[in-house]
């Protein structure tokens, strides 16, 4: 299946505006989406698990490496999505989930972890040591990282019935993995992009200590974008910021984008035109589901037919645990409770798991399911296109308007260019 990567990789390389997106989510209804829509768009797309929220403790999920694989092929067939399109990756795995322990006791699970993804066949490797363990800098640089890093790979290669299908992607982006800035000091600050030079080093050192171990396909670096709860920093599309330099001389490792989230749709074309073959998004198709599920909430509303379910349990569920939420957020009352719903940060989305979560959605659904939903209704909650796309979908049903919100989300990752598709 990497071979699908290197090829993207190789034409990228080749001057071609190609990429392939990584859809970084476990919820059902986005990875029903978005496999749908790479059917639809006949694509390939990468599946991807973060080490928190998959693991070989179960994670914020509750699945295993091996229980997430079978889960998003279980939801291929159930969507007729062919399963040789989807690829499956892991990221920032490493000892962030345990870096309140000491490095060698994080060190110790997050072997154990890496050896659990790749058993189970994860083969996109994205190895992440940056954030510092117990007692430790927050932020370590290349001299510790990269032979943690290499550390993890080994075990990788070892696990591995064929370590040559694996392709590991190494870096981090700045600020550290979460999904988005935790300061809002400055909202439309720009973002500096990671120097040509200190992209070059750390692929350098990372390429050196993998001599032996594995194939080094893809360099996390930061290009200029990012998202704070409350604002989008937007890739300034007239700027290059020279990091195809720091690759110049590894012909087969392109570039990785994250929390391109937000994104106006040029910009993964520019990013593509820069050496990004890439392209992660995550919170913004969970955020795009809790769209639609709150406007039909609110539809429910403004027809009569009863009171708000969802937004009230969801805020009641954020109040009784806020450990979700505390300390991404800031501002008065009024802002917090803007930002638990509504923030492009999505730290909702830890919730929607729970039991009670569910259980009010799928009260929704099943109200909603005997109703006729009348066009002048849905246009007050759904922009045109979503219903446009739902119609396409089935219909304008529940689960169409959900899952036409989340394709709109993910659409432009899927674009394509005058030289041709942007990934196979």
């Amino acid at each position: 299946m990497t071979d699908i990567l290197r090829d993207i990789i190789a034409r990228n390389r080749g001057g071609a505006a190609v990429a392939i997106p990584s859809v970084c989510s476990a919820h059902p209804d986005v990875l029903r989406a978005s496999l749908r829509l790479a059917q639809a768009r006949d694509r390939a797309v990468v599946i991807e698990a973060t080490s928190n929220q998959v693991n070989q403790d179960g994670g914020y999920t509750g699945m295993t490496p091996a229980a997430f694989i079978a889960f998003v092929n279980r939801l291929a067939d159930e969507t007729g999505t062919d399963r040789a399109r989807i690829l499956f990756g892991g990221d920032h795995l490493g000892p962030q989930a345990w870096r309140r322990l000491p490095a060698d006791q994080a060190m110790a699970k997050g072997r154990a972890m890496v050896r659990a993804y790749v058993e189970a066949g994860f083969s996109k490797i994205h190895l992440d040591c940056s954030e510092g363990c117990a007692g430790e800098p927050a932020q370590l640089g290349d001299d510790i990282t990269v032979p943690r890093a290499a550390d993890l790979g080994a075990v990788c290669r070892d696990a591995a019935a064929d370590a040559g299908a694996l392709l590991y992607v190494v870096g981090t982006e700045v600020p550290p993995p979460g999904g988005a800035r935790h300061d809002d000091d400055d909202d439309h600050a720009d973002i500096p992009a990671t120097t040509p030079e200190a992209a070059r080093a750390t692929l350098g050192a990372h390429m050196a200590a993998f001599a032996g171990i594995g194939e080094i396909g893809g360099l996390v670096v930061q290009p200029g974008v990012e998202f704070t709860p409350m604002a989008v920093h937007h890739l300034p599309l007239a700027r290059d910021p020279g990091l195809m330099a720091a690759i110049a001389h590894h012909p087969g490792v392109c570039l990785e984008a994250h929390s391109t989230d937000y994104q106006h749709p040029a910009a993964f074309v520019r990013l593509a035109e820069i050496g990004f073959a890439f392209q992660k998004v995550g919170p913004a198709l969970t955020f795009a589901w809790r769209q639609a599920v709150y406007a039909l909430d609110q539809m429910r509303v403004q027809a009569g037919w009863g009171g708000a379910l969802v937004q009230p349990a969801m805020e009641a569920l954020m109040l009784a645990d806020p450990a979700g939420w505390q300390g991404h957020y800031h501002g008065d009352a009024g802002a917090l409770r803007i930002q638990r719903h509504f923030g492009l940060a999505d730290r909702i989305r830890y919730y929607w798991p729970r039991t009670e979560a569910q259980a009010t959605v799928t009260a929704l659904r099943d109200d909603l399911a005997g109703r006729r939903l009348p066009l002048p209704l849905l246009a007050q909650v759904f922009a045109p296109q979503v219903l446009e796309r739902a119609e396409a979908l089935g219909g304008l049903t529940p689960d169409a308007l959900i899952a036409a919100q989340v394709q709109i989300a993910l659409d432009p990752y899927f674009f394509a260019t005058s030289g041709g598709e942007g990934a196979p």
